[in-house]
């Protein structure tokens, strides 16, 4: 589905991405793992267009390399920024609205039920401002948002960061449930273990650099990997 060469980014004279590799099939979860700093959430900016990059970037046979953003939404990639990034002052119902903006009103009726079964506390609160949910509920929000938009391939930056355990575990069943439907996704987390335990492959990312690869369980059983990032 996605096949990524030598991709490089750079933030004045620092770089960031030092010709990265990568790939997705289709209804894979894969996990990308690293420390602070090290490019994740650049690498995912970088797939989603918001982040200026050179080199290859081709989804489901298209060459996006040099894309708009709103290209890459159109054909199905997908991004949820670290931070959640709501907008407070609008109903819960309006911020899903916006992410359905390139859909008919019968198909963003249609994904915002799906929403609302994925999601219940944000049908309850539907008529509510954004800025009043709790982070939970706001992390739900920026995923069912994304989700409007009808993703082939969504690109999560911590989902589970600031959240307590409970919270945790919800969202983590929830891209489980996206993974069961077929979404393929890319998850940036500082859960390194409850990502690599969900994932079908994982990557290892240290300043820039792709370092290691393997399967979800490989990574988990690998020294370096458990001592560096699982705290083992």
């Amino acid at each position: 589905m996605l096949d990524v060469r030598n991709l490089r980014a750079r933030y004045g004279r620092i770089p960031a991405l030092l010709g990265i590799d990568l790939g997705i099939r289709a209804g894979e979860l894969v996990a990308l793992v690293g420390a602070n700093g090290a490019g994740k959430s650049t690498l995912l900016r970088a797939l989603s267009g918001v982040q200026s990059a050179s080199g290859e970037v081709v989804f489901e046979g298209e060459d996006v390399s040099t894309a708009l953003p709103e290209r890459r939404v159109a054909l199905g990639i997908v991004h949820v920024p670290e931070g959640r990034q709501v907008f407070g002052p609008l109903s819960v119902e309006d911020n899903l609205r916006l992410g359905a903006y390139r859909r008919g009103r019968a198909r963003a009726a249609q994904s915002l039920e799906r929403v609302y079964a994925l999601f219940p506390a944000l049908a309850e609160r539907r008529r509510h401002a954004a800025g009043t949910l709790s982070g939970g509920q706001q992390q739900m929000l920026a995923i069912g948002r994304a989700l409007m938009a009808e993703p082939r391939l969504l690109l999560l930056d911590e989902p589970s960061m600031g959240l307590a355990p409970r919270l945790v575990a919800e969202i983590f069943d929830c891209v489980r449930a996206l993974r069961a439907a077929d979404t393929a996704l890319l998850l940036v987390e500082q859960n390194a273990r409850a990502a690599l335990a969900i994932a079908d492959r994982g990557y290892v990312l240290e300043t820039g650099r792709m370092v290691l690869a393997g399967s979800g369980a490989e990574l988990l059983a690998d020294e370096g990997v458990r001592t560096a990032y699982l705290g083992l």
